[in-house]
């Protein structure tokens, strides 16, 4: 069997390197692609990789793994939706665009809210599995420990916080939280640890890379899998990214500034102020580890390590009762869209 890891940002490494290891150990070949704006980025260089669509065509894959929100129809193979986040509030979370065939769900939360909409469409499957990304938490939740009690002890710190807001304009609190993270950082029990999304406004990532010059122990990372930093923090500060979600799931405090969630199981604050305050009472008293538990057990139950292991065997029974589709059936517009997105070589013929 042939997968395809489909991949248009950098947070899909950490995302599916779990499944490369499962295909790994079942022997069964997979070739990364990589669309232009991931050169020089790519953390696997000894792996099959390509940037070239016709090389990709040519590898005729059985399915196509992707956790972004497109995927070329004319490609053959299962079209898999694995999703990059578990952000549910997000606009376009639940948007049917009509190229999946099928959707690996990451918890009762979601496989509902797809199972309703599989009864209008009726084009695609859905199977809950668990979502890989979150493997290292049953898996390895320790993995870091060392490193971060280094990290505290060269810092003359106790506690490492995350910063890690979303990038979206219209939801993102980085360009208030400046002042207010230059405030926190006087407390020098404090580590803070700035990881800013890929897509976030590059004149705020100078404004943070300034402060962070400017203060021993705020430190700005670029590595592109946040997983590392979830591990390590004992607190998280963030507002509507899907980040939240997934340091719920290692039941750790968090604080969020103008969450947009229908349902807030965490400190949220509607003003962008008094941080340093809500820090300190969040470490100490840890008011909301009971709404942590509703977090875990609706998005996320699945604390075996064994996510990716489950997505491919649902990928295998689903080829196994539908077989491999040569392309995906989708209206005109939608086709027009890929064709553009993603340009194929037009073919010479001679004369």
């Amino acid at each position: 069997m042939k997968f395809t890891f489909f991949c248009q940002n950098p947070y899909a490494f950490g995302i599916m390197e779990p499944i490369m290891q499962v295909l790994k150990e079942k022997n069964y070949e997979y070739l990364w692609f990589l669309t232009p704006n991931l050169s020089g980025k790519f953390p696997f260089a000894k792996e099959p990789h390509t940037f070239d669509l016709e090389e990709l065509t040519a590898f005729e894959s059985d399915a196509i793994i992707c956790p972004g929100n497109e995927v070329p129809h004319y490609l053959r193979g299962v079209k898999v939706q694995i999703f990059h986040g578990l952000a549910g509030e997000k606009k376009g979370h639940f948007r049917i665009r009509h190229y999946f065939d099928l959707y690996l769900t990451q918890g009762p939360y979601f496989t509902r809210r797809f199972n309703r909409l599989k009864r209008r469409h009726r084009n695609f499957e859905v199977i809950e599995t668990g979502w890989p990304k979150l493997d290292i938490y049953g898996k390895d939740a320790d993995k870091y420990r060392e490193e971060k009690q280094q990290l505290l002890e060269s810092h003359a710190a106790s506690k490492v916080l995350l910063y890690a807001p979303t990038f979206s304009p219209s939801l993102t609190s980085a360009p208030f939280l400046l002042k207010e993270m230059e405030r926190l950082a006087e407390n020098k029990e404090y580590l803070v640890v700035i990881k800013f999304h890929d897509l976030m406004a590059a004149e705020t990532i100078t404004q943070y890379k300034e402060l962070a010059a400017t203060k021993e122990n705020i430190l700005f990372e670029e590595e592109p899998n946040i997983i590392k930093y979830l591990l390590m923090a004992d607190l998280l500060i963030s507002d509507t990214s899907s980040v939240v979600y997934e340091f719920l799931l290692l039941d750790k405090p968090v604080i969020t500034f103008r969450n947009n969630s229908e349902k807030i199981l965490w400190d949220d604050q509607k003003e962008y102020s008094g941080l340093t305050e809500r820090v300190a009472a969040n470490l100490e008293k840890d008011e909301f580890r009971q709404e942590r538990q509703t977090v875990i057990e609706e998005y996320h139950p699945y604390n075996d390590g064994r996510s990716a292991e489950r997505m491919v065997e649902a990928i295998e029974g689903y080829i196994a009762e539908n077989g491999v589709p040569e392309r995906r059936r989708l209206p005109f517009l939608r086709r027009r869209k890929m064709n553009r997105m993603f340009k194929r070589k037009k073919k010479r013929f001679r004369k």
